[in-house]
């Protein structure tokens, strides 16, 4: 089996240029099955088998995300096997995953994002990295970007004219997003401050680029300081970012556009959030609700 798997993950960063998290999460759960299959060869692998290896995950107590993920994993490894002729029948496919519980992501209103911008200004505008956190705070409202891909910003991908900034997203995707006014003079600002040359656009306190265990330092320092940090994080600037655009008109299939999802059943997690203001507001102001 080991050959099988090598030949996958190279087919995953090579044809599916699937990113180095994605990848690693598929080795991690390639190693567990093959743990659990010991010496067993391919052939002999069938639904009853597949049952058996779920049963034993279930028997971890993991979560069933995570059990859903591992199926997953396997999904696609048994497909490839199968297309590849290593397998004549892709003895997954009459298994089901199990039922995920939806959660829907927390989110901030347009009054606490102003808050916390404004709270992380320094004490002038020549304190340097009252003004880095600033841009990075409102780089992540302004364009919804994953903290992965704010940390990857480096100066060439922003274009101060056309107001458009260039993204490496999952799966080594680029998109182009645009970003607004407020962000790009706080960006403008803080480099006309910044004493580190560097091809980086924002930098930590040695100068080299910023890493994301940083920004969600520099995030968490802020949310405390309003007492907002109870169930937000950075990523919840992406939540903000995507139900304001909703809250405000913006369709579904843009909104999709601009946080770099593959598919828009992965954007409509965020109707519900701008469903649940429609009933609050309907309860509220409605004399018979």
């Amino acid at each position: 089996m080991d050959k099988y798997i090598e030949k996958f993950i190279r087919y995953l960063e090579i044809e599916k240029n699937y990113s180095i998290h994605t990848i690693l999460n598929y080795k991690i759960d390639l190693a567990d099955f093959k743990k659990f299959t010991g010496e067993i060869d391919l052939e002999k692998i069938d639904y009853l088998f597949l049952r058996k290896y779920l049963a034993v995950l279930k028997e971890k107590n993991l979560g069933n995300r995570t059990v859903g993920r591992h199926l997953s994993t396997l999904r696609s490894f048994f497909k490839f096997l199968t297309r590849e002729s290593v397998l004549k029948i892709n003895p997954i496919l009459m298994l089901s995953s199990p039922k995920l519980e939806k959660h829907l992501p927390s989110f901030m209103t347009e009054e606490e994002v102003a808050k916390l911008i404004e709270s992380a200004f320094g004490k002038d505008d020549k304190d340097e990295r009252g003004l880095r956190d600033r841009a990075i705070l409102e780089t992540f409202y302004s364009s919804g970007l994953r903290i992965s891909e704010l940390v990857g910003l480096s100066l060439e991908d922003v274009d101060f004219i056309s107001g458009i900034v260039k993204v490496k997203g999952k799966g080594k995707k680029e998109r182009v997003v645009p970003i607004g006014d407020a962000a790009l003079l706080t960006i403008k600002k803080y480099l006309d401050k910044r004493k580190k040359q560097s091809e980086a656009m924002f930098l930590n306190k040695n100068g080299k680029r910023i890493t994301t265990r940083g920004v969600r330092g520099i995030v968490s320092k802020y949310l405390k300081g309003l007492g907002l940090n109870k169930g937000i994080s950075a990523h919840t600037f992406r939540h903000s970012f995507a139900t304001h655009l909703l809250n405000r008109g913006a369709d579904l299939r843009t909104v999709q556009e601009l946080l770099g999802h593959a598919n828009l059943s992965t954007t409509q997690i965020y109707t519900h959030l701008t469903t649940e203001k429609l009933k609050n507001v309907y309860d509220k102001a409605h004399p018979h609700a």
